[in-house]
């Protein structure tokens, strides 16, 4: 199992837009859905106001790394559409299970 985490400060006023965004019914779940080895997404919000964390989960990193091969320019679309909800965007990391 692979997990890509990232870190999201987001604008105040667009905490709903972003839940939307980001959440499970959100576009970018749509978009992963459409990829072999995709197993899931979560949405996890802070004690810290406007903050918020995403742990998309994959098979691999190889099903992730062909996944961002593969839509590149959606990719880089919803990440526009997200950039304007943020304040700051910050990738935790990429983490395997252990054992």
């Amino acid at each position: 199992m692979f997990a890509a985490i990232w870190e999201y400060t987001v604008r105040p006023e667009a905490a709903d837009a972003f839940e939307a965004l980001y959440g499970p019914g959100g576009e970018w779940v749509v978009l992963f859905r459409e990829h072999p080895g995709y197993r899931g997404t979560e949405l996890l919000r802070s004690e810290i106001p406007d903050r918020y964390l995403t742990i998309d989960r994959w098979d691999s990193q190889a099903a992730y790394d062909a996944f961002l091969a593969a839509e590149k320019p959606r990719y880089a679309a919803l990440d526009a559409l997200g950039d304007a909800l943020t304040l700051e965007e910050r990738r935790i990391g990429r983490y395997t299970a252990a054992g």
